[in-house]
């Protein structure tokens, strides 16, 4: 089987039979029905009188999931309740997806792994869906094709509706359910009224809160309210600054810079906490306005942090004390504020300072691991202390699904930085590979209250329902953090693979065939491994299942090695590329297989399904029903190492 050429989720749903040849240029019925998604007819092409906009036009539009905010969250929010078969509007206030991690702020993207701080713990699911995706498709390290790569994962599911360069701006409340939302287009003079079952606040700012009516906090609690002993004695309404990045690149020629006459003034003793050692990449710690109103003094901060940028690089470029920076030269400074702290909702259960060191939650749903980072509210203007505090986690700690609606509006969840947490928790939730594993698992419950008809809370408190959902993205290979020391495990009824009796072409080591069905999909750091390996052979390596009597099998899923142990991430910074994986498929990574099946009373397997140039850590096959007492699992080959790995294997009918 051939690959898809564009970058769509058949990387990660893999259907047995040929895929159709490439279209043609021309506009295809296909292609019109894709177009309307993402730019939907109007259905009301008079001037919209009724909102006091005499040159707009309305358009109305329906779904069962809305999700205002197209960040890491956001996206990862509307893919998931897409993929589980909820009608998608997500809409986005930039022309572009991925939030902080775009091209317009450039923040690379951390989460539990730390930066090689706890080595193996990248995220799965989606977020190394998209991380995998990029390092394939990106080698180069384009932050242009990083935004390709989000909107290309978004506009190829036809479930979603996509809305850039739209902003919500109102809701209807009805009791304590939101009921629809309006949202502007001011370039296409459109706007929106949106109606939908379940609403997603993933805006960061929680916009779609705000105008709902929801509760919220900001600011810093008082030690004393939680606990907390990394919380200040009392309470106030500072929080973290924003951030401007910057790029530099090497010319071959003396490059000269003067500052503007609004530039910040920096001096050695101002960076005396602050280290300078390369200037590739900018500083995270070039940040201010915690203790501003992050978002309605929004323009005083872009102009404070970009009079600081030119500050910082005049002092590399003219203080003589960095010489090696002469043929150095600006080629990209960011001008919107890389934002990270602001409103915070208020959920069922607020995540504190305790239950990321310790906590243990029965609706688990994602996982962090960050430090708790916290920084100066004064930022860049407290030239007398450090930039940062930290204090690690024990372990990956666990995010409950109750953190993530609000205990006010009945039908509104939130995803990404915006959940209910103390200030002090929020300062390890808020990086975006962690709120891109709580944005899928935003998505996939906000789709289980659409089809069970129930709301988010009615699921929290519905122990089956629970279960449900994490069985769900357990499948989906998102890690759920159990117990303290403990991951949740695959029981789902419907698979076939764990009544099966398993053997193999061979084992390396403890990576014995067994371990495909023991229900855990990554090895655990410092810990037992999960997975199976074999030698290559000229012929390959294989993995037989083999039940007692004949199953009807339909869809066998995979789940490879993508190398967790390694750091992968899309960053400008250089020191990071030493360390990082190769931007390519990675070796450990099955490239080309087989699934065949044994039918009853023959003694030979027969292949269904062939699949070639795989890089993804999720394959799921879909073939014919078929009637069979083994199933077969043939690696030809993988993307460079000489064994095969395979984390799990799962049959359904």
């Amino acid at each position: 089987m051939r690959r898809r050429d564009l970058l769509t989720s058949y990387s990660l749903v893999v259907l047995a039979d040929q895929l159709p040849a490439a279209q043609s240029t021309n506009i295809t019925p296909e292609m019109r029905r894709q177009f309307d998604r993402i730019a939907p007819p109007n259905k009301d092409t008079t001037n919209a009188r009724a909102f006091n906009e005499p040159h707009m036009s309305l358009v109305d539009l329906s779904c069962d999931v809305f999700i205002a905010g197209g960040g890491v969250a956001g996206v990862c929010a509307a893919i998931s309740a897409a993929r589980h078969g909820s009608k998608v509007v997500l809409v986005q206030d930039r022309s572009r997806l991925g939030g902080n991690s775009s091209s317009e702020v450039k923040m690379h993207i951390v989460g539990a792994d730390s930066h090689r701080g706890r080595p193996g713990w990248r995220e799965s699911g989606l977020m190394e869906e998209l991380r995998i995706e990029d390092a394939v498709n990106n080698p180069q390290r384009c932050w242009e094709m990083w935004d390709f790569i989000l909107y290309d994962k978004v506009v190829s599911e036809p479930n979603i509706t996509l809305l850039l360069e739209t902003v919500v701006y109102k809701t209807t409340v009805n009791g304590d359910r939101i009921t629809e939302v309006m949202a502007r287009c001011d370039k296409s003079e459109l706007l929106y009224r949106v109606k939908a079952k379940v609403f997603v606040d993933s805006t960061g700012d929680s916009r779609l809160a705000l105008e709902s009516g929801a509760s919220f906090r900001t600011g810093r609690e008082a030690r004393a309210e939680f606990g907390e002993s990394l919380a200040p004695e009392k309470t106030d309404n500072e929080t973290l600054g924003s951030s401007i990045l910057f790029t530099t690149r090497l010319y071959g020629k003396p490059m000269s810079f003067k500052a503007p006459s609004w530039a910040r003034k920096v001096t050695k003793d101002t960076l005396r906490f602050r280290k300078v050692d390369q200037w590739d990449y900018g500083y995270w710690w070039i940040e201010w306005g915690g203790n501003k109103d992050t978002i309605r003094d929004n323009e005083l901060i872009r102009y404070e942090l970009l009079s600081i940028v030119m500050g910082v690089w005049d002092y590399i470029k003219n203080s003589g004390n960095h010489t090696n920076s002469a043929n150095y030269g600006l080629d990209w400074i960011g001008m919107m504020p890389g934002k990270r702290g602001s409103r915070r909702l208020i959920g069922d259960h607020t995540l504190t300072q305790q239950d990321l060191m310790s906590g243990s939650f029965y609706d688990s749903v994602a996982m962090g691991g960050w430090p708790m980072d916290d920084h100066p509210p004064g930022g860049f203007d407290r030239a007398d202390l450090p930039p940062n505090t930290v204090l690690k986690t024990p372990e990956v700690y666990p995010i409950p699904l109750r953190s993530c609606y609000s205990k006010t509006i009945s039908n509104l969840m939130m995803a990404g930085r915006n959940i209910s947490a103390t200030h002090t928790a929020f300062t390890s939730t808020r990086v975006m590979a962690t709120c891109g594993t709580i944005g899928q698992a935003v998505g996939t419950a906000a789709a289980l209250c659409v089809e069970k008809n129930r709301l988010p809370r009615q699921v929290a408190e519905d122990r089956q329902l629970v279960a449900t959902l994490q069985q769900r993205l357990i499948r989906d290979d998102q890690t759920i953090k159990g117990k303290p020391g403990e991951l949740l495990r695959n029981e789902d009824p419907t698979d076939l693979a764990p009544k099966a009796t398993i053997s193999s072409s061979g084992n390396v080591g403890e990576a014995v065939a067994p371990l495909v069905i023991d229900g855990i999909t990554r090895d655990i750091p410092k810990g037992p491994i999960h997975h199976w390996a074999a030698a290559m052979t000229e012929k390959g390596a294989w993995l037989d299942l083999k039940w007692d009597k004949p199953r009807k099998v339909s869809q066998v899923q995979l789940t490879f090695d993508t190398g967790f142990m390694k750091q992968l991430f899309l960053t400008a910074n250089p020191t990071y590329w030493r360390n990082d994986a190769p931007r390519q498929a990675q070796a450990e990574t099955v490239q080309d297989y087989e699934v065949q099946v044994r039918k009853p009373g023959s003694a030979d397997f027969v292949t269904v399904a062939t699949v070639k140039g795989n890089y993804q850590r999720l394959n799921r096959v879909r073939f014919d029903s078929v009637e069979a007492e083994a199933v077969r699992i043939l690696v030809t080959a993988t993307n460079g190492i000489d064994e095969a790995r395979i984390f799990e294997v799962r049959c359904y009918s």
